[in-house]
């Protein structure tokens, strides 16, 4: 599924929802901002996660007692309503995609189409790595190669410690090319390829990859995909995609 079609997927369901609750006949406004690392991920022992580093901005919607979050390389403030959002350039504008994600994670949360809409904080990544690769030991087994898409630390330790055959992408040339954990980063354009289509028994893929817009290359792929993290919880929910997170 190219990303022409999944936004357009996407709009069209979020609509659905606005229509289905009457959200167009009052005033509602989502508010949009972005939050510092301290409110995204609290105070973690580790330091080495994207968020604390500059790398990544964690944006949090608010609607009607729902909260939404999302990761975004562009961050942006906005105050408004359902039906500006849904105006909003999704497909070709970095700074409508975040704010749209954020919304529309705060709006499936509030009318519980999805959960783990928020992210873990303090002790929680590590937490969540502990549950995720009992999880897959469980469900999968050791023996196969397993693909991480962005680099989440305490995730690719858990996957170094748990797994024999690891490999991690990453689009981001501070982390390319480096090694951790014993596993060297690999060019998530360069070696998208031959590691997640030809090398990958299992796919463990950001929902940050839903902002950048690069999904398009981990959908319909052939083999079982999990999305982490909360940017994607209302995207997985209405898509039925499936999800790896311990979040809230």
């Amino acid at each position: 599924m190219k990303n022409e079609e999944l936004f357009s997927i996407l709009k069209e369901k979020f609509r659905e929802i606005a229509q289905e609750h009457q959200l167009f006949d009052k005033e509602i406004t989502v508010r949009c901002r972005a939050l510092s690392p301290e409110e995204a991920i609290g105070k973690t022992e580790r330091k080495d996660f994207p968020i604390l580093t500059g790398k990544d901005i964690m944006i949090q919607a608010e609607f009607d007692g729902g909260i939404g979050q999302a990761y975004t390389c562009a961050p942006t403030e906005f105050s408004g309503t359902l039906q500006e959002i849904l105006e909003f350039d999704v497909l070709n504008n970095i700074h409508d995609r975040g704010i749209f994600i954020a919304a529309l994670n705060a709006v499936t949360r509030r009318y519980g189409i999805c959960d783990r809409s928020i992210h873990c904080k303090n002790d929680g990544p590590e937490s969540c790595a502990e549950k995720a690769m009992e999880y897959l030991a469980e469900t999968y087994g050791k023996d196969l190669n397993i693909a991480q898409v962005g680099y989440q630390p305490a995730m690719l330790e858990g996957l170094s410690r748990t797994f024999e055959h690891v490999r991690v992408l990453d689009l981001d040339p501070a982390h390319v090319g480096k090694t951790h954990f014993g596993i060297c980063v690999l060019d998530g354009v360069k070696d998208y390829e031959e590691t997640i289509l030809d090398w990958a028994d299992l796919v463990l893929c950001t929902g940050s990859t839903l902002a950048n817009a690069s999904i398009e290359n981990f959908l319909d792929i052939g083999k079982d995909v999990l999305f982490y993290g909360t940017t994607g919880a209302g995207a997985a929910a209405l898509m039925g995609w499936k999800r790896l997170c311990y979040a809230d």
